[in-house]
């Protein structure tokens, strides 16, 4: 599971410094804890699936785009 939750989090980092966004920025415009966004992004907590959607909501992408593939994760 420790695999998952840090490639989710390196989409997330990717997505959001694409966008131009910071950290803080991101925490801001999707209402979750900064220290929280840090974490997700490092890949120390298990992302829910709601803020995952608010998440992809900031970054304007589709919530399965910040999912890695099985084959990224198991090969």
């Amino acid at each position: 599971m420790d695999h998952l939750a840090k490639a989710i989090g390196e989409r997330i980092r990717h997505r959001r410094k694409a966008r131009g966004l910071s950290q803080d920025d991101l925490a801001l415009l999707s209402g979750i804890d900064r220290s929280y966004v840090g974490r997700i992004e490092r890949g120390e907590v298990n992302i829910t699936v709601e803020k995952l959607y608010r998440i992809a909501t900031v970054l304007a992408c589709d919530p399965a785009t910040l999912l890695p593939a099985a084959t990224e994760l198991y090969s």
